[in-house]
């Protein structure tokens, strides 16, 4: 059976997977290292993990497996998750894939790397989020449930 990680620190978008999986009966894991209100809904598990910077990141890749999904923004925990034979996707909708995930990687150490070069230099930051991406992300994530349903 499918389950839900929602890499959940950062996620604007915990609500809008809990729907969807109570949509499909699906069992939810929202990992963080704290800071967030347990959900009271039945599906749903609050998973506390210890503190640092990758610790809800082990933990989900630690468990993910064929037919498992996970919402979150960071690129090297879904190029973990699609390595375990999971889905990721990112909290604006759009999918992390094994055709996607080498340039997603790549792209974000180039990122890393001009950074560093230049740390004076003023970042414009990624764009504001919207209800376009709310929208774009149910809808992804529903094609996505249904297809791991899908998946032998």
């Amino acid at each position: 059976m499918t389950r839900l990680y929602i890499d959940a620190d950062a996620c604007p978008v915990k609500g809008e997977a809990v729907s969807v999986a109570e949509r499909h009966g699906l069992r939810v894991l929202v990992v963080s290292n704290g800071g967030i209100r347990p959900s009271p809904h039945p599906l749903v598990e609050t998973v506390i993990v210890a503190e640092g910077a990758d610790a809800a990141d082990i933990w989900i890749a630690e468990r993910i497996g064929p037919g498992d999904i996970c919402v979150t923004a960071d690129i090297a925990l879904a190029a973990r998750c699609i390595e375990a034979g999971g889905r990721a996707l990112r909290p604006n909708g759009e999918a992390f894939t094994p055709a996607n995930i080498g340039n997603a990687l790549a792209m974000r150490d180039l990122m890393a790397d001009l950074r560093a070069a230049d740390p004076l230099a003023a970042g414009g930051g990624a764009r504001p989020f919207g209800k376009a991406d709310r929208s774009r992300f149910l809808e992804a994530l529903e094609r996505m449930v249904r297809a791991a349903g899908r998946s032998p």
